[in-house]
């Protein structure tokens, strides 16, 4: 019956003395976390007073910030007063061992508390096996009446916060990554990112991440050598930050017919159920893979959330947010995968089994950790993959050696309209095909809108494309890129049929059905995992425990093998290795899967968006530097990165009237909905009168608000392109931006 928000601890100043040294703790502006991730608690040296006590401010750390106990030993030193770093340590730990709370809303406290109340009834009737008199059973009956109004009106005040738990979020300070090998073909908006102010702040961006050398020139990105060919070509994949030109950020989208369907990602900063709750029209049905890694519940599993949860607790926030599975992914043919350990292993399988009753449920051993964990009795080598498939759904690995004899219908031709081709516009292309020999002869670029050639070539090739008008279901699922590799390395087929349409076969590279043990050194999830964020990032590697590449690449591969345009989520993202995989995927097969990640602790700016950044434009790194290779070096990349308003946010700016709420004797305070009166978030709107009209203004809400992905998500549509006064979707649907519809926007500020 419970929603987890949150685990954190009620800090309250705290006046101690150690060693003889007295000190305070001002914990009086430390505010709640607003979201689970771990955060250090940093202490800073205030002032001596004059009694001797040494003060401290206490605070959450942000930006990585840490405490420097050298530098408090040195004040301390210069205000008079010899410290000692065993003496501070122990105060310190002394004020942190305060309270830890888990912070939970209850989807109905009315059923709850009624419950709870009956319950007590009962106990106080029949335990004691009493006889009463009809004067007493009476006085009960009063007592109950009497206690379900106040529960009734109490209750109201749960409520209001399910309500505000559950209410779409807004979409806030959203930027783009862009390769530039997407901009640099539009030579006009070219020259201006060169000149832009934003161009220094970039550079300095690209030098951080030891992209460039300081002696870059931005005339190298365009240099050409004798053929005309690009000279430097490592720096076509540089990532533009959008963030770093905000003035012409639709100048630059502008170079994107479809603006959705050409990104390869999203990456949300959020609580993971807000973002859940807020993405799910925009996705539903839409996503073939979720894998998720979320916290394993251990003692000793040090990394970046909570970690310590009561099986109770934890069980409850994987539960919350694994009831939105079901409603992402496309029926019939996408699987759920969750990593997981001993700790909750069984907890986690009688929950999917509650949740996907009709579903093959697979236990998957890992083996990844030769030496094991050397804090444990018995020393464990293992993980679990749990995996929840449709019960016809083939879970293959191991891609073996090709065989020309197993082959796999590819398409027909035809020219049946059909919304294939507007789910996945990329796959829609035509395969060239000389119509005497069925020889192919080469492939076309996708088409654009509904204006597709049907006649032959100018050459007298016959164009294929991939619909077949008796069998909608049988269509080529390859992206456009894929396509060309297969036809590249021979491994498409073709022949004429009787009644003229081309009929396609791909030489397909047989799998096999996965085993339940899964061991090789190259899934080992602890080196291999913090190793390769070593190298991209040198010694500083700021999220321990990352997973391993090469296990989320063949999990996704294992499911995507036949879809190379499907989407991933990953809503425990940690240090964005599900990224890393789709991308390294995409490089070696030329698809176009997508990827939307969700995290929220500080690790999304100092590592998934770097990470990101630095696979785009390089797939080999060493010691936080880029080694080019020829042949697999940078990939084409467009991502969307946003922020998302929270839960503690509402909150905060939520207005609530202080009223009695008993000044109208004829109002039933205990049954209505008390919070009626109040203003909620509607101090962003203004009424027009005469004109009948309500008008939505976002700023006085927050700064930066990205109203296009905000009405994108509340209305489930997928963005086309976007002006400065309008959003268009894929249904050719456009919406004002200056001035969105009342109805629409409504549920983000009433509730």
């Amino acid at each position: 019956m419970l929603y987890y928000v949150k685990t954190d601890r009620i800090f309250n100043s705290l006046k101690i003395e150690v060693n003889d040294v007295k000190f305070f703790f001002d914990a009086s502006k430390m505010k709640l976390k607003k979201a689970n991730e771990k955060r250090k608690v940093i202490f800073d040296f205030r002032e001596a007073a004059q009694d001797g006590t040494l003060v401290f401010d206490v605070a959450y750390s942000e930006r990585g910030r840490v405490t420097k106990v050298d530098d408090i030993l040195r004040s301390t030193r210069r205000a008079g007063h010899e410290l000692d770093d065993e003496t501070l340590n122990q105060a310190m730990r002394v004020f942190e061992k305060q309270s830890e709370v888990d912070y939970f809303i209850n989807k109905n406290a009315r059923a709850f508390l009624q419950e709870q109340f009956e319950l007590w009834m009962y106990q106080y009737l029949f335990a004691g096996k009493n006889v009463w008199e009809a004067e007493r059973l009476a006085q009960l009956q009063t007592l109950k009446e009497i206690a379900f109004k106040v529960i009734d009106f109490i209750s109201q005040f749960e409520d209001e916060l399910v309500k505000v738990w559950n209410k779409p979020k807004f979409v806030r300070n959203s930027h783009y990554i862009i390769t530039l090998d997407h901009i640099l073909p539009a030579a006009d908006l070219w020259e201006k990112l060169r000149a832009h102010p934003g161009m220094a702040a970039q550079l300095e961006e690209w030098q951080a991440l030891s992209m460039i050398e300081k002696e870059f020139k931005v005339d190298l990105v365009t240099d050409q050598d004798h053929t005309g060919a690009p000279a430097n070509i490592q720096f076509q994949h540089l990532p533009l930050d959008t963030r770093h030109f905000p003035d012409i950020e639709l100048e630059i989208l502008a170079c994107f017919e479809d603006l959705d369907a050409s990104l390869d990602g999203w990456l949300v900063r959020s609580e993971n159920y807000q973002s859940l709750n807020t993405m799910l029209p925009k996705f539903r049905r839409r996503v073939k893979t979720v894998y998720i890694d979320p916290p394993y519940n251990a003692d000793g599993s040090e990394i970046l959330y909570v970690n310590n949860y009561r099986s109770s607790s934890w069980i409850t926030l994987i539960e919350n947010r694994i009831d939105f599975v079901s409603t992402y992914l496309l029926k019939g043919e996408s699987a759920l995968v969750i990593a997981v350990d001993d700790f909750e292993m069984v907890n986690v399988v009688e929950l999917l089994k509650a949740k996907f009753p009709n579903q093959d449920i697979n236990i998957i051993v890992v083996n990844h950790h030769p030496q094991g964990s050397p804090k444990a009795n018995l020393s464990r080598t293992h993980e679990y993959a749990i995996l929840v498939t449709p019960k016809t759904t083939d879970f293959v690995r191991v891609p073996r050696k090709k065989d020309k004899s197993n082959q796999r219908p590819f398409m027909r031709t035809g020219t049946a309209r059909n919304n294939f081709r507007y789910g996945r516009p990329n796959s829609f292309y035509a395969i060239l095909v000389d119509a005497d020999t069925g020889a192919i002869k080469g492939i076309e670029n996708p088409p654009k809108g509904d204006d597709y050639p049907k006649e032959s070539t100018d050459e007298g090739f016959v164009r294929v494309y991939p619909i077949d008008s008796k069998n909608q279901e049988r269509v080529w699922r390859k992206s456009y890129a894929s396509g060309a590799k297969a036809i590249e390395n021979d491994l498409l087929k073709g022949r004429i049929g009787k009644n003229g349409p081309a009929i396609f076969e791909l030489v397909s590279i047989e799998r096999v059905k996965a085993t339940s043990n899964w061991f090789d050194s190259k899934y080992n999830a602890g080196t291999h995992g913090t190793t390769l964020l070593t190298n991209l990032f040198g010694e500083v590697n700021t999220f321990p425990y990352p997973k391993s590449l090469n296990s989320v690449a063949d999990i996704v591969d294992s499911i995507t093998y036949d879809d190379d345009e499907s989407i991933v989520l990953d809503f425990f993202a940690g240090s964005g290795t599900t990224a890393h995989a789709v991308m390294k995927l995409n490089r070696a097969d030329g698809g176009h899967r997508k990827y939307i990640l969700v995290e929220m602790g500080e690790h999304f700016e100092e590592v998934i968006l770097p990470r990101v950044k630095k696979v785009a434009l390089c797939s080999k790194w060493r010691d936080g530097k880029p080694v080019f290779d020829p042949d697999e070096g940078g990939i084409s990349h467009f991502v969307k990165y946003y922020e998302l308003e929270q839960y503690e946010d509402v909150l905060s700016r939520a207005q609530y009237e202080d009223a009695d709420l008993f000044n109208n004797p004829y109002d039933d305070p205990y049954h209505q909905y008390v919070f009626m009166r109040d203003t909620k978030m509607l101090d962003a709107v203004g009424i027009d009168l005469q004109q009948d009209q309500v008008h939505f203004y976002p700023d006085r809400l927050y700064e930066n608000i990205d109203l296009a992905e905000t009405l994108s998500n509340l209305c489930g549509k997928w963005i086309k392109r976007i002006t400065p006064d309008t959003v268009e979707f894929e249904d050719g649907e456009t919406m004002s931006l200056t001035d969105p519809d009342w109805q629409t926007i409504k549920p983000l500020v009433w509730w």
